[in-house]
């Protein structure tokens, strides 16, 4: 019934916004494309647009322009998008494959409080059921990256909790033309990137090709990635615009899972004794995207995609409470026998992602602005297994303790959504109204585990079990934006935040228990931005996300592994800042350009809202009762404590980034800072590091990058020398499951040569 009303509210709601009319069409329609992405395909969704015109978004919205990503030399997408306002990106393996990417305050751990875009589609590999990131496709792929935090974003989901991350891929060039580019550097550092495009086939072609190797951030690591790229374009006429976009990704990796001890990071910070752990990825997708006029009232885009993903993780540590001991397996008998007798997880997940969305594109007719209408079904199938084994290299189910097969189920997500957004202007005010529903359903089936009885495996194996479990939401917003002068825009939107849970959690392993509620919040902001003086554009936002049920990861709760918990209410207040500077546009350089820019972000408050009592765990020989320090004072360990007030795990107050540069000719150097405020590992607020390294503060860091990019002038060839970390400063990054530490020193030297 509800799915019923559900549909019969959205279809009134879409009637009603492609009716209304406007007196003039805003400055720049976001649906579906801005000013100057006219010469882009039919068939593209753009979700904000080029850099110079987001002017009339009715929301917060950030471009990291292919100028950018040159002038930085961005080692990883993590150092990209701390470019953008309300973004919190944070290291783990050293080179940003598997991103952590936090929104206004909300945990960073897999960035899965957020929506990742390629084209418009979701690359994830199960955005409903598991939006956990363990892959990221390479930043040399892309031509710049959008990043959407306002009400708009309900255009796309399921996530519309903290915003969109949208990576636009170059158009294929109308000629033959390409470049081959080698970078190498300190810390096994490697990489041969390739692309070239052309017209083929009656239509154009596009290829892009990365292999890249480092040894990360830590010892005993030896990370290598291959990704391959292709899209080819045809212009059908009157039959529309059509795309074909394939991709594989391969991963190798000699990485663990695990951070380090408080005494490990203190003997070695970026030790790493687990030298066994092997990290395997396997991924190819697809996509066909059409896209036609529909007379001259609207245009329809299709999206068909598929993606499979195959990812082993084979380790001996998941986390920094996990070390091989005696009484947990005599076998093993200690980090001594790590290379022998001590035994390894292999958890092995593939995953089947695959789905059609079409939007159709409502001109009002005359000035009067356009909506757009869509839906998507979308269907997600996980396989997943966990095989301890005996040994460091096993592969097959042990016969020791806690060996065998331990995880056997699969997991399934169907997903409809309907949604439209409609564009009302009324003179200097435009107005954003849109609506988004998700119907979803969820499936595991449990098949047979090991039975362990008096600490070993049997032989025998468990019953299979099934549950299913079904969620339906309607997810409004309003933006809107009052063009105050041409130079100046106020800007701001309420919308419904939405994530779905993930499979295991609304089903248990028992069949049909739901553990967790949706995450809902209502998501709010106010902005104003435009030109201060000639040359120098600003854009200043204040936001307020109020959840219900705000979902966080145990591990960031002082908890162990990767189960959910939830937070209940809890409020995130802040405010951001993007300034812009140009001395060529300000009419102070003519030849040379004396350029800036700056990002910074206050999360004045980001806290728990509503009861919540944890038990601080008593550390370093206290007795229960004991004081632990703590943000603002102290907590008796081993006594239940209520938290509410305390703030948020992994919630910085301040994170910004800010560079200066100058381009002349064929010369542009650039200096850069990047850095954060300290943040609380914890729901207790613990503030000295327990043995683990799992609680405690987190310290406040900054580091300082500088790059030097020389492209001679008719020359083929152009190269860059470019040094991260300048000062080679030692920080700590995350504690989920050990003390992790920030990238090292880098120092990199890459050439390139264009045809």
């Amino acid at each position: 019934m509800i799915r019923t009303i559900c549909a019969g509210l959205l279809a009134t709601t879409a009637a009603t916004l492609a009716a209304a009319p406007a007196v003039a069409q805003s400055e720049v329609s976001p649906l579906p494309v801005s000013e100057g992405e006219e010469e882009r395909s039919r068939a593209d969704i753009i979700v904000v647009g080029e850099v110079d015109h987001t002017g009339a978004l009715p929301g917060s919205a950030s471009v990291v322009s292919e100028e950018d990503l040159a002038r930085s030399r961005a080692f990883t997408v993590l150092e990209a998008l701390r470019q953008v306002p309300g973004l919190f990106a944070r290291d783990e393996e050293g080179v940003g494959i598997r991103p952590n990417i936090g929104v206004r305050g909300l945990t960073p751990i897999r960035s899965t409080k957020l929506l990742l875009l390629e084209d418009g589609i979701p690359f994830g590999y199960a955005p409903y059921g598991d939006n956990a990131a363990y892959f990221h496709p390479p930043l040399s792929r892309f031509e710049r990256i959008e990043v959407l935090r306002g009400a708009a974003q309900i255009r796309f989901g399921p996530q519309t909790i903290g915003g969109v991350v949208n990576y636009i891929t170059p158009d294929a060039p109308d000629r033959l033309s390409g470049r081959l580019s080698g970078t190498i550097g300190n810390w096994g550092y490697r990489e041969l990137d390739a692309m070239v495009g052309g017209p083929a086939l009656g239509g154009g072609m596009l290829g892009h090709a990365t292999y890249r190797v480092s040894d990360g951030n830590r010892e005993n690591q030896r990370l290598r990635i291959a990704d391959f790229y292709t899209k080819g374009e045809w212009d059908l006429g009157a039959a529309g615009d059509i795309e074909l976009r394939l991709s594989h990704t391969r991963e190798d990796s000699q990485v663990t899972y695990s951070g380090l001890t408080r005494a490990e990071f203190a003997a070695n910070p970026r030790g790493n004794v687990f030298t066994n752990d092997e990290f395997i990825i396997r991924r190819w997708s697809g996509v066909v995207a059409h896209g036609v006029d529909i007379g001259e009232w609207g245009t329809l885009r299709t999206n068909a995609y598929y993606h499979w993903f195959d990812r082993a993780w084979m380790r001996q540590s998941s986390n920094s409470g996990q070390r091989p001991n005696d009484a947990s397996d005599p076998l093993c008998g200690g980090l001594a026998n790590l290379q022998t007798t001590c035994g390894n997880e292999i958890r092995d997940r593939v995953y089947d992602t695959y789905g059609v969305e079409t939007r159709l594109t409502i001109e009002h007719g005359g000035d009067w602005g356009a909506t757009e209408i869509g839906a998507r079904w979308h269907r997600e199938e996980q396989r997943r297994q966990q095989i301890n084994a005996d040994t460091p290299t096993g592969r097959v189910p042990g016969t020791s303790v806690n060996a065998g097969l331990r995880e056997n189920n699969r997991r399934f997500v169907t997903a409809f959504a309907l949604f439209a957004q409609s564009d009302i202007t009324l003179g200097s005010l435009t107005l954003q109204p849109g609506v988004r529903a998700e119907f979803i359903d969820f499936r595991r089936e449990n098949l047979p585990i090991s039975v362990i009885a008096a600490g070993r495996p049997t032989g025998a194996l468990t019953a299979a079990s099934e549950g299913r479990s079904s969620l339906d939401s309607v997810v409004p917003g309003m933006g809107a934006t009052w063009r105050v002068t041409p130079d100046l825009t106020v800007y701001g939107g309420i919308h419904r935040g939405f994530a779905p849970p993930r499979v295991e959690d609304i089903i248990t392993i028992g069949g049909g228990s739901v553990d967790l509620d949706a995450e809902r919040s209502w998501n709010s902001e106010l902005g104003v931005r435009g030109n201060l003086v000639s040359g120098l554009s600003f854009d200043a936002t204040l936001f307020n996300l109020d959840f219900a049920n705000q979902i966080i990861p145990a591990s960031v709760a002082g908890g162990v592994g990767t189960t959910l918990t939830s937070a209940g209410k809890t409020r995130h207040r802040g405010a951001e800042l993007a300034l812009d500077f140009s001395s060529r546009d300000a009419g102070v350089t003519e030849n040379g350009d004396l350029f800036a820019r700056a990002a910074l972000t206050w999360v004045a408050e980001a806290a728990f809202e509503s009861t919540r009592i944890v038990t601080v765990p008593c550390f370093d020989g206290r007795a229960t009762g004991a004081a632990v320090p703590v943000r603002g004072g102290s907590v008796s360990c081993g006594v239940p404590i209520d938290v509410r007030g305390n703030r948020l795990p992994y919630a910085p107050e301040w994170l910004y980034s800010a560079a200066i540069g100058y381009e002349q000719g064929w010369f542009t150097g650039q200096v850069e800072v990047q850095g954060q405020s300290a943040l609380y590992a914890d729901d207790a607020n613990v503030t000295v590091v327990s043995p683990d390294g799992q609680r405690g503060r987190v310290g406040a860091w900054a580091v300082v990058n500088l790059t030097l990019n020389v492209a001679p002038e008719n020359s083929p060839l152009s190269g860059f020398v470019a040094v991260k970390n300048l000062f080679d400063k030692l920080y700590v990054t995350d504690r989920a499951r050990g003390i992790l530490v920030g990238t090292p020193q880098l120092f990199q030297v890459g050439l390139s040569y264009r045809f």
